[in-house]
């Protein structure tokens, strides 16, 4: 098998942004997971037959033995070029610990998986949310965050969310922004870079499910959007396209908002 260079993983593959984001890498060799192999394959059949370079490989994120098999996956296709997770759920799961396990306990065992594949110039791009942005620093339940693999973690950080998983979303994605910097130094020695993008209300399937669910709340924060409008999937796809170029090549372990500019607004809301 031909070794490819400037391979891009991308988790939630066959989802908005991260359908986004496998058209802004077409001239690269993709390799996409998503939890439905299913779905996965008929993302990738259709790619493939537009002229992608993509591969497939179905992965529970949450399931060290499948991150595993993503690895060696990845491994044996080439070297790393980047490590892009979009794969995640909202807080209309209704379940606290599957938003946490998800959003943030999955995440960190990516980084540290992917870890091991990093070389010189290889970065990780972690989706967090505008949302982290309104949860305030503290440090009762930023260590729980930065760790969300320890034991006690979950149960500190439910304290203070009151059995709202809308909120758990919004600190989960906290603990995301906390992971890329935790993870800073350690990638830093490769010469690889981490860093998160953190996007606002995006049309995508799930964003357009919680709109249904909540549609005053969404035409409120459209309407306190300074541009007046929601993101595009493309609006997130083309950043994260800039940050895995050299031309980001010194922005590191920060947080990058994609959010039109409204989350000033909504913290004024309180």
């Amino acid at each position: 098998m031909k070794v490819q260079k400037n391979l891009i993983v991308i988790t939630g593959g066959a989802g908005g942004i991260g359908q986004a984001c496998v058209r802004a890498f077409k001239n690269h060799p993709l390799i996409l997971t998503d939890y439905s192999q299913e779905r996965l394959n008929e993302t990738v059949e259709v790619l493939s037959k537009e002229g992608f370079n993509v591969s497939g490989i179905a992965c529970d994120i949450t399931s060290k033995k499948d991150i595993e098999k993503l690895t060696e996956f990845v491994a044996d296709k080439g070297a790393l070029k980047a490590f892009i997770h979009t794969a995640g759920v909202s807080g209309t799961v209704k379940d606290l610990h599957k938003v946490y396990t998800i959003d943030l306990v999955a995440t960190e065992l990516l980084v540290d998986a992917f870890y091991k594949l990093a070389e010189k110039d290889s970065v990780a791009i972690l989706l967090s949310s505008m949302m982290a942005h309104t949860v305030p620093e503290n440090k009762d339940y930023d260590e729980a965050l930065a760790n969300p693999q320890a034991p006690e973690s979950f149960d500190t950080v439910s304290k203070f969310v009151n059995n709202d998983s809308d909120l758990m979303y919004n600190f989960a994605k906290r603990g995301v922004q906390l992971l890329t910097i935790k993870n800073a130094n350690k990638w830093g020695e490769k010469g690889a870079r981490i860093v998160s993008v953190s996007p606002g209300v995006i049309e995508t399937p799930m964003a357009l499910k919680a709109a249904e669910e909540h549609p005053e709340r969404m035409e409120m924060i459209k309407q306190a959007t300074p541009l007046k409008r929601n993101g595009q999937p493309e609006d997130v796809a083309e950043v994260i396209r800039f940050l895995t170029s050299d031309a980001a090549r010194f922005i590191n372990s920060t947080d990058i908002l994609v959010d039109g500019g409204v989350v000033h607004n909504i913290k004024k809301m309180g």
